[in-house]
């Protein structure tokens, strides 16, 4: 579904192979990053744009084996890579188990390689730790996570090694394409289900 409908948006596109980017490019010493994979990156970023706290937001590509991979390389599923958002946030306004808190919320980590009609490892449930502490943070969440869920959670927890961010016409695409059928199926629902629970902001807290 998502697949299709990307087709047309992309076909006036500008499609420039993504730059790798390391863990520290945007982040001064007092911001941390967070990469996390729960299905369409067009979901999560836009989820985690409407959390304070958190300085930007970038849709991207991670954990896979080829170098500079495109969103249509992604989609073969042949890459490894899986569709994922990394997250550059003040630890003094939302903690890295804060942001792990709103991911179980976000999507169902107990649906393997699939968010809904979206299949393949490309979706697969992810978080791709930036250390040793992010690690036990994120083991410890899953646990008490599970509690949550009558099904198992398949979340994978692996440590990062390099990201690649997404085509532009991907970033911020649903606070420029909420009219899509996508966006109104599948997005919108959903931050309107979080913003109920009061997990977000119904509006964008990152500045663009």
């Amino acid at each position: 579904m998502k697949t299709n409908l990307l087709t047309l948006v992309a076909a006036g596109a500008l499609n420039l192979a993504a730059v790798a980017q390391s863990t520290n490019t945007m982040n001064p010493n007092k911001f941390e990053t967070a990469t996390l994979g729960g299905g369409c990156f067009w979901c999560m970023e836009a989820v985690y744009d409407r959390l304070p706290g958190v300085i930007s937001v970038t849709s991207g590509y991670a954990g896979g084996h080829t170098v500079n991979p495109t969103y249509r390389d992604v989609c073969t599923g042949d890459t490894g890579h899986a569709e994922v958002t990394q997250i550059v946030f003040d630890p003094a306004k939302i903690s890295f188990d804060q942001l792990l808190q709103v991911f179980w919320q976000a999507h169902d980590p107990t649906s393997l390689n699939r968010q809904g009609e979206d299949e393949g490892t490309q979706y697969r449930s992810v978080i791709f730790c930036h250390g040793e502490q992010q690690k036990l943070i994120a083991e410890k969440s899953k646990l008490a996570a599970q509690a949550d869920f009558i099904r198992p959670i398949v979340t994978e927890i692996v440590p990062f090694t390099k990201f690649y961010p997404a085509e532009d016409y991907h970033q911020g695409y649903y606070d420029a394409h909420g009219h899509q059928p996508y966006c109104q199926l599948v997005i919108t629902p959903k931050l309107e289900k979080l913003e109920h629970k009061k997990v977000i902001q119904p509006v964008v807290q990152v500045k663009k």
